[in-house]
């Protein structure tokens, strides 16, 4: 196969497959009223079929990215597709409440293993200063499925069911994992491939799962209980685990992020970033849904008409937002689009009874055209600070930022509604300081004319091997 070829079947890939995984997670929203219904569960119970999966992704995605690295992101990505597409089919048979949150988990397990590869494939496939199109592409596919699924969703489930949402991903997730055994990858560096458990990294792998665990789940349970032991206990597990992951990295011989990335000021701060950005986002759509709904009383398709800005602006803006990338560079592209979401929360802070559609419809727009450029911009900056061999890992980084990120802003928002009822300004004031502070770790990030570490010197490779860089990028 032709380099052109095979980058056109990698491009297809990276968004296909990314595009499944982010649309099943919006028609399950949908679905899960009727799911509930039909299986007779407990709204708790509806719940971890959301908080299960969200709990196995977020602790392996830095780990599947280092199993792409070593064996190769196409295998990796061929059987995570394969995973997700059985266990969905599982999940559309199972009988009870049980065997889906179990199917679930299994999802969010071989889902895992798709999404850092999605971004690996691109980093072995394009050269560095041309990875912003293709980046953008897929935040693009992934912003129409994000429009998309409560449409497609909602229609399944009327006219099919709740289990047809399911059925939904077998057939494109086989497709696209047959797809990719197709395309070979590049060669990797020579006996970085041995496939040892030690090269692995285990232990490192075992100590940032228990840190990402803890911290998730006492974010996503801490606002239903507000029990002082989740308060207290969650935060100091991965507070100690993320220490010993840290101090276990410095000294490992393989350790599982190279020290390149562990230790780089630049990916620290476009992770940062994609937090901080992706927590005001999700924060913000949970509290404007409320001032919606409850507020203004819409129902809910008054509602996503209301915030259809939003949608339209991350499908249009990502092209965009690679074309400014190229021109102004990650350090003023990423900076103004903070500001952009800052303006967007302000604004829909102020929103009350008598606002009109078209200021809300304006504090969507904003939001929605600040974060597209972040997520593109620094997610750039991410893959790009990665040589090729360590594309996965950079990939795994990334993807457990944007896990996180929403995360913590639901968290913010729904503590604090829940503290203040129909009064939205102090849940918004927090999460336009958290932008604030996203805003000023854009700063950090370099800007249009310095290149990244592994354009210089390939992050986590011995100097030596500036050859297998030049080869990757032919």
């Amino acid at each position: 196969m032709n380099p052109s070829a095979r980058r056109r079947l990698t491009l297809t890939n990276s968004v296909v497959g990314a595009v499944i995984v982010a649309l099943d997670g919006t028609v399950l929203t949908v679905a899960q009223p009727t799911l509930r219904r039909d299986l007779d569960a407990s709204f708790a119970q509806v719940q971890w079929t959301s908080t299960g999966y969200l709990i196995a992704v977020a602790s392996l995605l830095v780990f599947a990215g280092r199993l792409g690295d070593r064996y190769g992101h196409q295998q990796v990505f061929a059987v995570g597709m394969v995973g997700f597409g059985a266990a969905s089919a599982g999940i559309g048979l199972a009988p009870d409440i049980g065997w889906v949150i179990a199917l679930r988990v299994a999802q969010g397990v071989f889902g895992a293993l798709s999404q850092p590869a999605t971004l690996g494939m691109l980093r072995a496939a394009y050269p560095p200063d041309r990875l912003g199109m293709p980046i953008a592409l897929r935040t693009s596919a992934i912003g129409l499925a994000a429009a998309a699924g409560p449409l497609l969703g909602g229609a399944l489930v009327t006219q099919l069911g709740w289990r047809a949402v399911f059925f939904l991903n077998v057939l494109p997730a086989l497709v696209m994992a047959a797809l990719a055994l197709t395309v070979r990858d590049a060669p990797r560096v020579r006996g970085s491939a041995a496939g040892s458990a030690a090269g692995l990294d285990l232990p490192g792998a075992a100590l940032l799962a228990v840190a990402l665990v803890a911290l998730v789940r006492t974010l996503v349970v801490l606002p239903e209980t507000g029990r002082l032991t989740e308060t207290v206990l969650g935060p100091v597990v991965a507070t100690v685990a993320a220490a010993a992951f840290v101090r276990h990295e410095r000294r490992a011989a393989s350790p599982l992020v190279p020290p390149g990335l562990l230790c780089s000021p630049t990916v620290g701060a476009a992770l940062g970033t994609l937090v901080c950005a992706s927590a005001a986002l999700f924060g913000t759509l949970f509290v404007s849904t409320y001032y919606l709904q409850d507020v203004l009383g819409l129902d809910p398709l008054q509602s996503g008409l209301r915030a259809l800005p939003l949608a339209v602006m991350m499908v249009l803006g990502a092209p965009v937002s690679a074309v400014l990338l190229r021109r102004y560079g990650p350090r003023r592209t990423t900076g103004t689009a903070m500001l952009l979401l800052l303006l967007g929360v302000l604004l829909l802070s102020r929103l009350d009874r008598a606002s009109t559609d078209l200021a809300i419809g304006a504090g969507f727009l904003l939001l929605g055209a600040g974060f597209v450029a972040v997520m593109v911009s620094a997610t750039a900056v991410v893959v790009r600070c990665a040589s090729a061999g360590s594309a996965g890992v950079a990939g795994g980084l990334q993807q457990t930022a944007m896990n996180v990120g929403p995360t913590v802003g639901v968290a913010v928002a729904t503590t604090l509604v829940g503290l203040t009822g129909v009064d939205l300004g102090p849940a918004l004031t927090v999460l336009a300081a958290l932008t604030a502070v996203g805003a000023l770790s854009a700063l950090r990030l370099p800007g249009r004319g310095d290149a990244p570490a592994a354009e210089r010197r390939p992050a986590g490779h011995p100097p030596g091997d500036a050859a297998h860089e030049v080869r990757t990028r032919r």
